[in-house]
């Protein structure tokens, strides 16, 4: 059974005043990761004793912290006065409060006593911290060599009427001294960690998984959990949230990950390309949907009927047989089904894939070249209609695929991106989708479409724009 850490455990130090360099988690120390959650938000925190680190284009604002500070506060609120007062830089107070909520004193005095009771938190820690959209400001403050030469380094450079003060309620911390309280924090405040740190999925809400680790499916997993590199969750384990389990030892290297990672502020401000959630509706959308992928598959197979024997005919003459070509794919949670297609290509195709393999044009996992020498002539009149997709829609009655829904994929090629895969595999794939009547065909484009329109549609999918789909589908194939 996995050995659950608690936060104290993912975040012991070995000194005081340093940085915590045991119990990383997805490859980086507290420090980092308090870094990467900011970095989610658009933000790039910039620390003294960084030179050059400063991300001119990309980042919405810089926010400006010490060495080892972790913060919390609302940022809402910073980026109303940020709107409104215009300032350069904005100077918060961060006040952080004790956790009791009440406290009770006997006092004793001449002979009387008595009960002094409160109700207001007492503050436990205050800390400035700065928020700029400049970066010139921010590089200056990565130059200084320590926080106090930081501060001097920005009142020297920014005027008394450029800037403006606000006081906060939230949470300012000391990586060495009491880093497990942020981590407790930003267990239930950080939704989307996989927006900077793509090695990562939700296993389900509140619980994500590094590509790493293996969840067995017996395994109770109850977040806001964090489940490191290289850990393995068995049948027997109960895993109750908030905690963190950290790195497996020697799975990653700790230093090289995070002196390695780069943050593409382009993707972090897309928020179609962040994963969605593995949720994919109630019980009555599924049942809806599959109600529907029935009596639309059936309405189509015995609609063209008087098709599929001349196509058969014709593929016959050409090439002989088999008229069916069923190539693995993989289907709701990953399970392997044969898809079904009417052969388009000569009976040896597969042999002549090797010899044309310096011809793929395609810029990710799959293979295509223009004017494929194994394509029969009937092939190309029946893709150029798609009339070879007709026998999937036996795999959508036997609950293989649906009408509507990602591009079926082989095992190999859901491997490029384990995240991407696990979205995409969490519904079934469809004869026709979002990324069909949507790409562009640019060159070296493909790939990236795809995961864009597959992500797309498992986060926003609806029985209207299946619809639609559908709709696009049909009009193409009347052009064609």
């Amino acid at each position: 059974m996995t050995q659950a850490a608690t936060p104290e455990e993912a975040t012991e130090a070995d000194g005081a005043g340093a940085e915590p360099t045991r119990g990383r988690v997805w490859g980086v120390d507290i420090v980092s990761l308090h870094d990467l959650f900011w970095a989610s938000r658009c933000i790039q925190v910039v620390r003294p004793g960084r030179a050059g680190s400063v991300h001119k284009h990309g980042p919405a604002l810089y926010l400006l912290l010490g060495k080892t500070q972790l913060v919390h506060f609302p940022l809402d609120l910073a980026l109303k006065r940020l709107h409104w007062a215009s300032p350069r830089l904005l100077r918060m107070r961060v006040v952080t409060h004790d956790r009791v909520d009440y406290t009770e004193r006997f006092e004793h005095d001449a002979g009387k006593a008595r009960f002094r009771r409160s109700y207001r938190r007492p503050v436990e820690r205050s800390d400035r911290v700065w928020l700029t959209a400049e970066a010139q400001i921010a590089a200056r403050w990565s130059e200084a060599e320590s926080d106090n030469a930081a501060r001097r380094r920005i009142r020297s450079m920014v005027q008394r009427d450029e800037l403006d003060s606000v006081v906060y309620e939230g949470e300012s911390y000391d990586a060495a001294r009491d880093g497990d309280r942020w981590f407790t924090s930003a267990l239930s405040q950080w939704k989307t960690p996989n927006a900077v740190i793509p090695e990562l999925y939700e296993y389900q809400p509140g619980v994500w998984v590094h590509e790493t680790s293996e969840i067995s499916p017996g395994a109770r997993l109850i977040g806001p959990v964090w489940i490191g590199a290289g850990q393995r969750v068995d049948d027997s384990s109960v895993v109750v949230g908030p905690v963190i389990l950290p790195d497996a030892e020697g799975v990653i290297d700790g230093n090289d990950k995070a002196a390695s990672r780069r943050i593409d502020w382009d993707l972090v401000r897309s928020p179609h390309w962040s994963l969605p959630s593995l949720a994919t509706g109630g019980t009555w959308r599924r049942l809806t949907k599959r109600a529907f992928d029935i009596a639309f598959s059936l309405c189509v197979i015995v609609g063209t009927l008087p098709l599929c024997v001349p196509i058969m005919i014709a593929i016959y003459l050409e090439d002989g047989r088999p008229f069916f070509f069923a190539h693995k794919r993989q289907t709701l949670g990953g399970r392997e089904f044969p898809c079904l297609k009417f052969r388009t290509m000569r009976r040896d195709a597969e042999k002549m894939k090797a010899q044309l393999a310096t011809s793929n044009a395609a810029d990710g996992p799959q293979f295509f070249i223009e004017n494929d020498p194994r394509v029969t002539r009937v092939g190309r009149f029946l893709r150029r209609t798609q009339l070879d997709e007709l026998p999937q829609f036996l795999n959508v009655l036997m609950g293989h695929m649906s009408v509507v829904g990602p591009r079926p994929s082989p095992d190999n090629e859901n491997q490029y991106c384990p995240a991407w895969r696990e979205a995409r595999l969490s519904v079934r794939p469809g004869i026709t989708g979002l990324w069909q009547v949507s790409r562009t065909r640019e060159p070296q484009t493909d790939f990236q479409e795809w995961i864009r329109y597959d992500l797309e549609y498992v986060q926003h999918h609806s029985f209207v724009g299946d619809l639609r789909i559908i709709a696009e589908t049909i009009r193409r194939m009347i052009r064609s």
